[in-house]
């Protein structure tokens, strides 16, 4: 009789890196009072740290880009699970996840989210352009075409009422009214869009926005089964208020002319993180426009970021200088002290 399979463990054993520091951090903590950035594993961390408005998580990619990262993509899911339920527990239904990864990895990584209550929006690209390959593959001997790209992709966490989701929970608030389906579109002054958009139960489910959200809560109020009152309520004594239902949703804001598709170079010249001798910090720092982007679409002034895996913090330093509140580990010691030099600029007023 065969050997029961055996999980393997995942790797902790990275490509070499350009510098080494022998010194250890001075303080395993370094704050302002835009950013809290720690030295070790964000899971000894994250109870600590105030709910999120967005996590930027730029982790495990299964390519051995740093040590603890996984030899390749099947090691993924369970790298990130310990994470995930973690977000999944302080997380809001105001929260996005912000998750960077290849293709594959991400691939990976995405029935882990799923399960733990954060739902897919969008897959954005980071096209780094020819000039990341400089020509030197061999197609011949990879066998693929070359790759320049990197995933971001969008996730918000499900906002849920009595442990139902919310597509769920209005539906069955309208039922418990004794009214038809067909009342909420007069509720809504609308042919069909109410029954169509707000209560479909696939993926063409449409958020309710808070002034139709209003008049379907007044509407089956006066109308419905008065036993059954309040309808649309969170709380069982008294309906949903239109401050209440913008809190139940993630914020986003796009800019005019910003597509999925994002054209931008790998990080080069002063920008790069780099020895003193010249050579990158990190293998894969992500460009501070790109972390800006997301977290001004996601978030507002004096929000909470959390970047759990810090590498050279640049999304920390995008939201001190956006003026959000940034909570942030890393749990190398010299990309921990390569990234909190990055704060030594005075931070911004206001």
């Amino acid at each position: 009789m065969s050997e029961p399979l055996r999980a393997r463990s995942t790797s902790t054993v990275g490509r070499g890196k350009a510098v080494v520091l022998a010194s250890k951090p001075s303080s395993a903590q370094f704050s302002d009072k835009h950013v809290s950035l720690h030295f070790g594993d964000a899971l000894a961390h994250y109870a600590a740290w105030p709910s999120p408005s967005a996590i930027i998580s730029d982790g495990a990619y299964g390519v051995l880009g740093f040590d603890g990262d996984t030899s390749d993509h099947l090691d993924v899911p369970r790298w990130y699970e310990p994470h995930v339920k973690a977000w999944s527990e302080h997380a809001t239904a105001k929260t996005t996840l912000w998750f960077w990864n290849s293709e594959i990895g991400w691939a990976a990584a995405h029935p882990v989210l799923e399960r733990h209550g954060f739902r897919y929006v969008n897959a954005n690209v980071w096209n780094k352009g020819k000039g990341h390959i400089a020509g030197n593959v061999n197609t011949t001997k990879i066998r693929r075409f070359p790759v320049v790209t990197e995933l971001c992709v969008q996730y918000v966490f499900e906002a849920k009422v009595d442990g139902k989701p919310l597509k769920r929970w209005l539906v069955e608030e309208w039922k418990r009214t004794g009214m038809p389906m067909k009342r909420a579109n007069e509720a809504c002054g609308v042919k069909d869009a109410a029954t169509r958009k707000y209560f479909d139960q696939g993926h063409l489910w449409y958020f309710p926005p808070a002034d139709v959200m209003q008049k379907l809560c007044d509407y089956a109020n006066r109308h419905g089964d008065p036993k059954g009152r309040p309808y649309f309520s969170l709380d069982g004594s008294r309906p949903v208020s239109e401050l209440e239902w913008r809190a139940m949703r993630a914020h986003f804001d796009c800019p005019h002319g910003v597509t999925n598709v994002w054209d931008r170079a790998a990080v080069r010249g002063n920008e790069r993180v780099k020895t003193d001798g010249g050579r990158a910090v990190h293998l894969n720092q992500k460009p501070l426009d790109l972390m800006s982007r997301i977290i001004e679409a996601s978030t507002r002034k004096g929000e909470v970021i959390w970047e759990p895996f810090g590498g050279l913090f640049t999304a920390a330093l995008a939201a001190r200088q956006l003026r959000r509140r940034a909570y942030a580990a890393e749990i190398d010691s010299t990309y921990f002290q390569y990234g909190i030099k990055r704060f030594s600029e005075p931070e911004p007023q206001g």
